[in-house]
Order: C-alpha cells, then structure tokens, then sequence
C-alpha cells in the first residue's frame, strides 16, 4: 500500500436515498473493472450533528470487524474528530492528531461542515489517484464533489491501530 498515491473523493448529498444509489453505483463500477475501491463509506449528519455510518465497503476485507475497521479508516481519513469522538486509545488519537496537523499543513480543504453539514449525507471513498477523476465522476447524484491527495502512510498507519480496535471501533461506529 505504501507505494501508492491516494486521493479522498467526497459527494455531498440534501438527499440520502441518493448518495446511497451512488454508493451502489460506485460499487457496481468498481466490479465492472472501471476503477478499484480501497475503502468507502455513506455518513448521514443529523439536524443535531451526530454521524452516522449508513453504508461501508472495504474490498480488502471479508466480514465483521475488519469491514468496521475499514470504514474507521474512511471516516478518520475524512474527519479525524469524527473517528476520535467514536475511538478511544492513544495510538489511533496520536495518529489522528498528526493527520490533522498534516491536513492544516498542507490546507488540505476538505471542511466537514462543507461536505456533511447537519441534515445531509456524504459519500467518502479512499482509491488510487489514478482512478479519483473517475470515482469523482461517479459520484453523478452529489451537489458537490472533491478529491484531495493523502498521505498513504497516514493510511497505513490508521488503518493498522484502527484494526488493532476493530472490535470497540466497530461497536461504536454501527451503533
């Protein structure tokens, strides 16, 4: 994975039903061999500003809490307060706090508030670059729509302290 450049693509959605149809259709893409998926999820934002993960994939896992796993890595890629306010343990804050000093760094530019404001939902995918025009483009339902550069160390890293607490990730993301 270290060897990749990656790219976070985000559509912003007023209507849920809709980003889950480019959920699906995201998916279906990636099966039909036009683009490869690391990781995606669908948030929804409530009125009153609690997040929910409504959907999540990651093609590198099978089942259970590794697939949790993988979209703690989405979402914490996404907004690493989202993941931080779901995850205990210093290893995963320590990392979110260097993605987020990286984030202010480099301006990354991905608002939470912009994408996921209270009241509508987000669709995240984590992908390759080389397909970020693509998986973008796919996002055909969304008001608005944004790829950034990450680090894929960052990735790497979140990814392995996130799975290290699958089981406590996973319990507080799906409730």
């Amino acid at each position: 994975m270290s060897t990749k450049n990656l790219a976070l693509v985000v559509g912003s959605y007023d209507d849920t039903a809709q980003a889950s149809e480019d959920y699906q259709a995201l998916r279906s893409g990636q099966d039909s061999g036009g683009y490869e998926i690391i990781g995606a999820v669908v948030l929804t934002r409530d009125e009153d500003g609690k997040v929910q993960v409504k959907e999540h994939g990651d093609k590198s896992v099978g089942r259970g809490a590794a697939i949790g796993a993988g979209a703690g890595v989405v979402v914490g890629l996404f907004a690493p307060p989202l993941l931080a306010a779901t995850a205990v343990g210093a290893g995963i804050g320590a990392i979110l706090g260097k993605i987020k000093k990286n984030r202010e760094e480099k301006q990354f530019g991905v608002d939470v508030d912009e994408y996921l404001s209270p009241g509508t939902s987000a669709v995240i995918a984590v992908v390759d670059d080389k397909w970020a025009d693509r998986v973008e483009k796919a996002l055909v339902r969304s008001d608005k729509r944004i790829s950034k550069a990450i680090d894929s160390d960052d990735y790497d890293r979140l990814r392995k302290a996130i799975e290290e607490s699958a089981d406590d990730i996973v319990e507080q993301i799906n409730s």
